[in-house]
């Protein structure tokens, strides 16, 4: 399998464990001595994401902007993809490029990013707001007992649904995945519209949709230590099995094989899909009126038939930017409660776990009890420096099953072979 890891080198190792930053305290820092977030630089910097396709990143930097106009922040968007996003994030932290400011990182990222010497620390005292935010998005920014990153958005998975359709029927939304199957295959095609779809290309999003499917069967893939491959059980090859024979019995529809996040919330909001697995982001969009969803009105929100992989970004500093001391401060700005609201309102899942449980927002979007009970029971994909090599095997081993190219026995078998190079380094 090809090999993606960077080998951390001694400089590098040198450079982790320290808060030291590339320069002297300038601008507005406090002056003399090594330069750390506190009293670092200021002036502008840059913030770096995938897509926005929830549509709050540039209000709020314009938000920022206006208030600062010596410190502005300058908007980098990457890719819809998150496998590409990391690695234009990767090629650029490798070259010790100063272009990269602030990080929108995936939750699965920080492992790597930090144990290869390219984020800054960041010590929780220096945000107010840690103290309240929810046990997954902390754990996902800790590693080696150190903070590298700062929670920015949950996620959880959810599964949408028609619910016209299924009050029409008579039914409940699917609490297991063999419910989901049945009435995938039966009540679908009444409607002329396809049973399910999650994320099926080949990238990150695969992943997580055949973990879902595995941990929904009570399989897993490596051991929690992540130093053990326990996939080939007959609990991962029924969860996998699931896929492969929804795609082979065409309750999931062959199009699906090339759908990441926003082909399948527009294949749903079109109306062609009775069921969905997606992040929260999508109830925003999908609830606008209009000819921009045939589905507005018409659908609600459950929990996934088994256990979601937690999701979510973080905000992590560059080691190789300047002007650290406003990134710190601009990360303070967007970690703020009336920041966290605002993403809520576009459907971007809070860190705060206060917000959840606030009334007036459980009325005002009514997927926060579900989402809220998805991110509490989400599992963890593997914290390891060396999680691109696993998702990588778990994508080619599951991508051939699920075209139809191999047996799911294969898959699994292939999958274990995989992961069993990926841990061992």
């Amino acid at each position: 399998m090809a090999r993606s890891r960077v080998k951390v080198g001694l400089v590098a190792l040198a450079a982790m464990l320290t808060l030291t930053a590339c320069g002297q305290g300038g601008g507005g820092g406090g002056g003399g001595g090594e330069e750390t977030l506190a009293n670092g630089k200021t002036g502008p910097i840059t913030y770096v994401t995938g897509k926005d396709t929830s549509g709050w990143v540039q209000p709020t930097i314009d938000k920022w902007n206006a208030a600062h106009p010596n410190e502005k922040v300058t908007l980098i968007e990457l890719p819809e993809s998150a496998n590409d996003q990391r690695n234009q994030m990767v090629t650029t932290l490798q070259a010790k490029s100063d272009r990269y400011g602030i990080l929108y990182t995936d939750v699965v990222w920080t492992a790597e990013f930090a144990k290869s010497g390219w984020l800054e620390e960041i010590p929780k005292d220096q945000i107010p707001e840690f103290s309240g935010m929810l046990k997954g998005p902390v754990d996902s920014v800790t590693f080696e007992g150190k903070t590298w990153a700062v929670p920015a958005a949950s996620d959880g998975g959810m599964l949408y649904y028609r619910k016209d359709i299924l009050d029409k029927e008579g039914k409940q939304p699917p609490k297991t995945w063999d419910e989901l199957a049945t009435m995938a295959k039966e009540i679908a095609p009444k409607y002329n519209m396809a049973g399910y779809s999650g994320q099926f290309f080949k990238y990150e999003g695969l992943t997580v949709n055949a973990m879902e499917a595995i941990w929904g069967a009570g399989g897993e893939a490596l051991a929690e230590d992540g130093t053990k491959v326990v996939v080939d059980s007959p609990e991962a090859r029924k969860g996998i099995d699931t896929l492969v024979n929804g795609f082979k019995q065409g309750w999931i529809p062959k199009e699906a094989i090339t759908y990441k996040e926003e082909e399948s919330r527009r294949a749903f909001q079109q109306g062609k899909l009775l069921f969905l697995r997606n992040w929260p982001y999508v109830y925003a969009l999908a609830s606008k009126p209009g000819k921009e969803s045939a589905v507005a009105g018409k659908f609600a929100v459950a929990k996934l038939p088994g256990p979601s992989a937690l999701g979510g970004h973080n905000h992590a500093i560059s080691k190789f930017t300047k002007n650290k001391k406003t990134a710190l401060e601009f990360i303070k700005f967007l970690t703020a409660p009336e920041q966290q609201r605002t993403r809520l309102e576009k459907s971007v899942a809070p860190v705060s776990g206060e917000l959840y449980d606030d009334p007036a927002f459980k009325k005002q979007f009514p997927f926060l009890p579900v989402l809220k009970e998805s991110i509490d029971t989400a599992k963890n994909r593997p914290i390891t420096p060396y999680y691109n090599d696993v998702h990588l095997a778990i994508e080619e081993a599951v991508y051939p099953a699920l075209q139809g190219t191999t047996s799911t026995d294969q898959a699994i078998k292939d999958l274990a072979g995989k992961l069993q190079e990926a841990i061992q380094g």
